[in-house]
């Protein structure tokens, strides 16, 4: 039977959501060595707290961050709060011995994610970071085939992640709703929100980035502050695109912004090889599309992978229904927790670990950093 892990969640908002979601359907689907336990939920706001427990089914609640931590029946500690306060909360439950799952970007910057790595690798605690794209069936499908040799030669990668949601002057900077546009509690804006993501699944993909070019624009230099009610300077990037060569060879291309309208969450990626090219689409995500130049010359062409079946070796898709039948989006965090306890019990790292996640980070601070000076940066 599997032993009890007693969860503390920091943070009831939209990522709160996917992740208690997790923890729920984890145990029914996949067989794990832990059977999670929503022990506290914390957030700034009581009533709030007290009615996402009670729709979660989380035992209690507080508004104290550092009592979910000092608790000795808490097991792992869930960080789904802003960038601005992952460290302070990372370190004192590495301290404290305990588990730790935590929100992408990692940190502020990549000074403070380094510190978060030294805590967790000197008190040893399973950690893990959560770029949830990379546990997309189709995703790690294309993971596996460029590990088997299938692309040869990798030439080019490209990804672009596009929204439209801060289009207008009236959305407000800061508060609980809005704080990705408050530069103090996100540290960036696309770069760290967005990119980080297709950073994070591109060098999982094609190793690291050692150089990058970068250029971002901040459309409305201004905006209420949800908080104070002032209007005060935006110091966010809406948008940001950039070159970079990676470490064998190949060149990269990305762009994201949230000034493409018609785009709630548009994330591509597309892989050309030698021998074979792969492209992918969040808005379809499911399908793997595929081109092998090896296929016979009046047969040539994309294919569309249904990524759903069992006997076929697609990842994950054994655990849910019959073949033919899809996942989402809400099962890629379902993926990860289960990932996690498995690695947990076995005292193995779940990749992105905090170190991963400080790679990415020392991209997105060199993409920044480009993009002020307007040169060609190295990624340390």
């Amino acid at each position: 039977m599997a032993k009890t892990l007693n969860v503390g969640l920091i943070g009831y908002g939209f990522m709160g959501r996917t992740h208690s979601n997790a923890y729920r359907k984890v145990s029914h689907f996949f067989d794990v060595p832990y059977r999670p336990v929503l022990k506290v939920v914390c957030g700034l706001v009581e009533a709030e707290a007290r009615a996402f427990a009670e729709r979660w089914g989380y035992e209690s609640w507080c508004t104290d961050w550092r009592k979910v931590i000092d608790r000795k029946d808490i097991d792992v500690v869930d960080i789904c709060v802003p960038n601005n306060v992952h460290a302070e909360i990372a370190v004192a439950a590495a301290k404290a011995g305990k588990m730790i799952v935590c929100e992408k970007p990692l940190a502020l910057d990549s000074a403070q994610a380094a510190k978060m790595v030294e805590a967790v690798e000197k008190a040893k605690v399973p950690n893990i970071v959560s770029f949830n794209y990379r546990r997309v069936p189709a995703v790690t499908l294309a993971k596996r085939l460029i590990e088997e040799g299938r692309l040869g030669r990798i030439f080019h990668y490209r990804a672009n992640f596009l929204q439209d949601w801060t289009i207008s002057a009236d959305v407000p900077q800061g508060g609980m709703a809005t704080w990705r546009l408050d530069v103090k509690a996100a540290g960036s804006g696309v770069t760290g929100d967005l990119l980080a993501h297709c950073i994070d699944t591109a060098t999982w993909h094609n190793g690291p980035i050692t150089r990058v070019n970068a250029m971002t624009e901040t459309f409305i230099k201004e905006r209420k502050h949800a908080e104070t009610g002032k209007v005060e300077p935006v110091g966010i990037d809406d948008a940001c695109t950039f070159f970079c060569r990676f470490q064998n060879g190949s060149l990269g291309n990305f762009e994201s912004t949230r000034y493409a309208r018609g785009h709630k969450a548009l994330y591509t990626f597309e892989i050309n090889g030698e021998k074979a090219s792969i492209r992918w689409d969040l808005h379809d995500l499911h399908r793997l599309q595929w081109f092998d130049h090896r296929d016979e010359g009046k047969l040539r062409g994309w294919r569309s992978i249904h990524v759903t079946d069992h006997g076929g070796g697609h990842p994950y898709m054994d655990k849910w229904w019959v073949p033919g039948l899809q996942i989402g989006y809400a099962e890629t965090f379902v993926h990860q927790i289960a990932d996690f306890l498995a690695a947990a019990a076995k005292g193995e790292p779940c990749p992105p670990t905090f170190r991963d996640a400080l790679a990415t980070q020392k991209v997105c601070d060199a993409v920044l950093k480009s993009a002020k000076s307007g040169k060609w940066v190295e990624v340390k």
